[in-house]
């Protein structure tokens, strides 16, 4: 019988390794939760525009669980749900993500072992947390009229900024890490901490995108980004002079899509009327006071132009399914309703912090204004037709 060579073994060892690399599809994501006995963990999959929940498990007096899922072909999000309380993580490959929770402070005092991306995630989220705990203490005290508006503000902006200073850290030294594309996208009440139509965020975005469109060019999640920056870009309309927002070429410029469903129940896309047409998005609400005048006025400019071109894609925040129904129901144009209401993910992406809020896109498909004035509505229809 041969003898095999000793110097031969760690070449062996590193090919077994290699093929047991090479034939591994799945990511797992396992772990303890404490204190959670008989309650329902969730694993879901965070996409673009909406939240897919993958698998369940129900906790037993020992908090162990164990979820094995295909990889993603691209760097994506995921997060453990128990009640309303979450944890997210990214997964680039076929890694395995160890999380240790308690129940009662599951989303706030959670350790994740696994992955570096993920351990920078929660410095991220701690960060979302911690400023999201100071503006609602601060509206709080605004509304109980403890502080005066300017204080409000001034506050309000300081914790603004304490995020974006621990957010900037990552987005500026690992622009092509899932890390920097979850800080650009934390929200507080449904708004995002980085504003795209702000010079200044605008080359945090514009940094990542250019790095996710080098890095991971097909993935969805890049095109997305992509778009969004460029979108923003033509909506200000600037002269650049900043090199990071240079590099992105604004010729590709479109809009984000949005597919929400009408007083029937049948999703409408955005991009199913504006395909030559002059498109009026509007976000708004039916339970205010200004809606009547509003939609009036939508409804002058709806007579005058449609034959022309021009059509109006309307966007109800409302809570109240019902309410918004019976208003929507005797209105020509296009209605719909996002059922998250204040805490909409599409009114986020549009950056949308009051309403009523109005975008038009030309007949190429380009966003090219955010509507500051009513008054001048009109005017900007007619330009485009």
């Amino acid at each position: 019988m041969k003898q095999i060579s000793l110097r031969l073994i760690p070449v062996f060892v590193l090919m077994l390794m290699l093929a047991g690399c090479k034939g591994k599809t799945e990511f797992t994501a396992k772990g303890v939760v404490s204190g959670a006995e008989g309650q329902t963990l969730f694993l879901e999959n965070v996409g673009v525009s909406s939240i897919e929940t993958l698998d369940s498990i129900k906790l037993t007096a020992t908090g162990k669980f164990k979820f094995k899922r295909k990889r993603p072909e691209y760097p994506d999000f995921y997060r453990l749900r128990l009640n309303n309380q979450l944890i997210n993580f990214a997964i680039d490959s076929t890694e395995t993500v160890d999380i240790t929770a308690d129940a009662g402070t599951f989303a706030q005092s959670y350790t994740i072992e696994g992955s570096e991306n993920c351990k920078q995630m929660k410095d991220i989220t701690l960060a979302q947390l911690d400023a999201n705990q100071v503006i609602n203490r601060l509206r709080k005290d605004f509304e109980e009229k403890m502080i005066p508006d300017s204080t409000y503000r001034k506050k309000v902006l300081e914790a603004a900024n304490a995020y974006k200073k621990v957010a900037l850290k990552y987005i500026y030294t690992k622009p092509m890490s899932s890390v920097a594309y979850y800080a650009l996208f934390q929200q507080i009440d449904g708004l995002l901490f980085f504003d795209l139509y702000d010079r200044t965020d605008l080359k945090a975005y514009a940094a990542v995108a250019t790095s996710f469109d080098h890095f991971y060019k097909d993935s969805p999640r890049s095109k997305h980004l992509y778009n969004l920056t460029l979108q923003a870009i033509k909506v200000m309309r600037q002269q650049q002079t900043s090199n990071s927002l240079a590099d992105v070429k604004t010729s590709e410029v479109g809009f984000i899509d949005i597919e929400l469903p009408d007083i029937n129940s049948t999703p409408i896309k955005l991009s199913s009327i504006s395909k030559g047409n002059v498109i009026a998005v509007n976000f708004t609400a039916y339970q205010t006071e200004w809606s009547a005048a509003l939609n009036m006025t939508l409804g002058d400019l709806y007579l005058k132009y449609h034959n022309q071109g021009f059509n109006i894609y309307q966007i109800s925040l409302d809570s109240d399914d019902n309410f918004w129904k019976n208003g929507a129901s005797n209105l020509p144009w296009i209605c719909v309703r996002d059922p998250q209401s204040v805490y909409s993910q599409v009114a986020g992406l549009y950056n949308v912090k009051k309403l009523p809020a109005i975008f038009l896109i030309d007949k190429n498909g380009n966003m090219v204004k955010r509507v500051d004035d009513i008054k001048s509505l009109e005017n900007d229809i007619k330009s485009l037709l």
